[in-house]
């Protein structure tokens, strides 16, 4: 588990930095659930169902992916949500990204530690 907390933690210091950088207000509610969500997504469809077991195929993948985030996109835009812009979509890009790694990382551990080789 220490290679989860590292990469739990390098995420977490480079997401200060990126939000510094772009100005943003990561505790804002609406910001939240957006990155919530896209590291979420990340986690579970990328992490672990592509890159870990290999149950869903990437080409598939990144369609769900793609849909889930712009259902999300559309949804902010019915409630009169301002994230369109390329700030917002980098760090969409990166909480995907840090999302699936900490999952396939988790799986890699935790499968590890239940069935040594």
């Amino acid at each position: 588990m220490k290679l989860v907390s590292i990469v739990l933690i390098a995420g977490i210091i480079l997401l200060y930095f990126i939000d510094s950088a772009f100005k943003l207000n990561t505790f804002d509610p609406e910001m939240l659930i957006h990155s919530g969500l896209r590291f979420f997504i990340g986690f579970l469809i990328l992490g672990i169902g592509v890159f870990y077991a290999h149950k869903i195929r990437l080409k598939f993948a990144i369609c769900l992916v793609l849909a889930l985030a712009l259902g999300d996109d559309v949804w902010d835009y019915t409630r009169h949500v301002n994230s369109f812009n390329f700030e917002v979509f980098l760090h969409s890009l990166y909480m995907l990204l840090w999302g699936s790694l900490v999952g396939y990382v988790l799986m890699r551990q935790w499968l590890d530690r239940i069935r040594p080789e």
